[in-house]
C-alpha cells in the first residue's frame, strides 16, 4: 500500500468519497463548517490491483503552526490496515512541521473510532457536551440517532501529544543485537 499526498487528478474521487461516506463534503466539527473537499489530503493506493492502483483510503486534514487536525478519515478496505497507514502519514506531516499534536473530533455513538485512535496512543482530552445538537445548525443532515441505536448529541475531542512521543536514540554504528554475558 502507498499513502501520498492527494492532487488534482483525485479530486472528483474526494468529492464523491466525502459524499459517500460522510452525506456531502461539509463537515461541522467545534461550531465550524468547512469544505473537506478542499482540504490537504492523504490518499492511500492499493499497489497490488491488477492493472490499475485502487484508492482505497483517504485523510483530510489542517495543518495550523501549533497542530493537525484530522478531519475526516476513511478506510474504505477495512481491517487492512488502511486507517493506520493513513493516520501514521499524518503523524509524520505533524512530526516533521514541528507541531505540537494531532487531534481530531468523533462524535459520542462512535465507539469503534474512539478505540481505533486510543489503540494509536490518542486520549480522549474534551467532550463537547451538546455539539453536535449545535451542530445541526449549520448542517441540518445531521442524523438524530446513529445506525447503531446511540442518540448524537456530544463530540469527543481526541489528542496525540507529539511530545510524548520520543524519538528512539540513534543506533548509527551500533551493533543490531547486543551480545549479552553471563
Amino acid at each position: 500500500m502507498l499513502i501520498r499526498s492527494g492532487n488534482s487528478t483525485d479530486h472528483d474521487w474526494i468529492v464523491r468519497t466525502l459524499k459517500q461516506r460522510w452525506g456531502s463534503q461539509t463537515i461541522v466539527t467545534r461550531g465550524r463548517s468547512c469544505d473537506a473537499a478542499l482540504l490537504k489530503a492523504l490518499v492511500a493506493v492499493d499497489t497490488t490491483g491488477a492493472p490499475e492502483p485502487a484508492r482505497v483510503g483517504l485523510l483530510t486534514y489542517r495543518l495550523d503552526p501549533e497542530a493537525l487536525e484530522v478531519v475526516t478519515i476513511d478506510a474504505l478496505k477495512t481491517g487492512s490496515g488502511v486507517g493506520t497507514a493513513l493516520l501514521a502519514s499524518a503523524v509524520r506531516i505533524a512530526q516533521d512541521a514541528g507541531v505540537g499534536r494531532v487531534w481530531l473530533i468523533t462524535t459520542n455513538d462512535n465507539l469503534r473510532a474512539v478505540r481505533f485512535y486510543q489503540a494509536r496512543g490518542f486520549r480522549v482530552v474534551a467532550v463537547h457536551e451538546g455539539a453536535v445538537d449545535r451542530a445541526r445548525t449549520l448542517k441540518p443532515t445531521i442524523p438524530l440517532t446513529a445506525e447503531n441505536g446511540i442518540e448524537l448529541h456530544d463530540e469527543i475531542e481526541l489528542e496525540l501529544s507529539l511530545g510524548q512521543l520520543a524519538k528512539p536514540p540513534s543506533r548509527a554504528g551500533q551493533p543490531a543485537c547486543a551480545a549479552t554475558t553471563r
